[in-house]
């Protein structure tokens, strides 16, 4: 790939998750997010963005190296063609779910895989959740979860039904503040998402985290697209989604929610 193809690669894939930006004002030799508006998830995003376009990988440990136009490009041309990385031995088994802590507010948080006994959390969690936020998640009104419904989003197999948790701990005990999870469909190669996060920690990057690691243990065991059920008026949720790299699609079955869908 010729180095002026590299750049363009580039520039699409910031105008993608940063709408409205003008490749022609962006100085090649200034730092980018100077110019730019992007926050952490957007620069995450535009990263696994050109991993996508270029299949390139880039280790965290390059990041620093990616502050400017010029030199995004250089690093990237210099590594196209490089050879993939031999599969893992036993890739076909799916990996262990990751157990990582986090410090996000000067808070630890740890993102470790949902257990059948966390159905108290859960309960606790969806209680405590605004009945605003309870509606977005579940697409319908209610205070407490039903009984079938709890052990449903407790009782996961985490291989065609994964699912994660964000736990803090408070006084002694762990509180759940925010959940994530997919179900693989019917064909086996895509699934559906849902996340729900403590009202607390909105806006907090917490989000951000969760759908970031459902979205590498889904393209780590070879799904190719995932998608959710969002409502029109959360608007906040179609901005996360559009940050994450997801499309929005009208369902013409079902006007009342906007499916998001991307490609993983």
């Amino acid at each position: 790939m010729e180095i002026e193809e590299v750049r363009r690669a580039v520039q699409e894939t910031i105008e993608s998750i940063a709408p409205g930006t003008d490749r022609r004002q962006i100085r090649p030799d200034l730092p980018l997010r100077q110019q730019i508006d992007l926050d952490s998830l957007d620069w995450l995003n535009v990263l696994a963005g050109l991993h996508d376009r270029l299949s390139v990988d880039i280790p965290e440990s390059d990041h620093e190296r990616l502050a400017t136009l010029d030199s995004m490009v250089a690093y990237l041309a210099s590594r196209l063609g490089r050879p993939a990385a031999p599969p893992r031995p036993g890739a076909e088994t799916p990996a262990p779910l990751p157990c990582t802590r986090y410090l996000i507010n000067g808070t630890p948080v740890t993102v470790r895989p949902m257990r059948h006994d966390d159905m108290p959390l859960e309960a606790d969690f969806v209680r405590h959740l605004s009945s605003e936020t309870r509606y977005d998640r579940f697409l319908v009104t209610l205070s407490e979860l039903p009984p079938e419904k709890l052990i449903y989003l407790t009782d996961v197999d985490q291989v065609r039904h994964v699912a994660l948790v964000a736990t803090v701990d408070r006084d002694g005990r762990q509180t759940l503040v925010g959940a994530v999870r997919y179900v693989v469909d019917a064909t086996g190669t895509g699934c559906e998402f849902a996340i729900a996060i403590d009202d607390a920690w909105e806006r907090s990057g917490l989000a951000g985290i969760l759908m970031h690691c459902l979205i590498a243990i889904a393209r780590s065991r070879g799904l190719i697209t995932m998608e959710g059920i969002v409502l029109p008026r959360n608007s906040r949720m179609l901005k996360f989604a559009r940050q994450l790299g997801f499309a929005q699609q009208r369902d013409p079955g079902d006007r009342d929610t906007v499916r998001v869908v991307r490609t993983l």
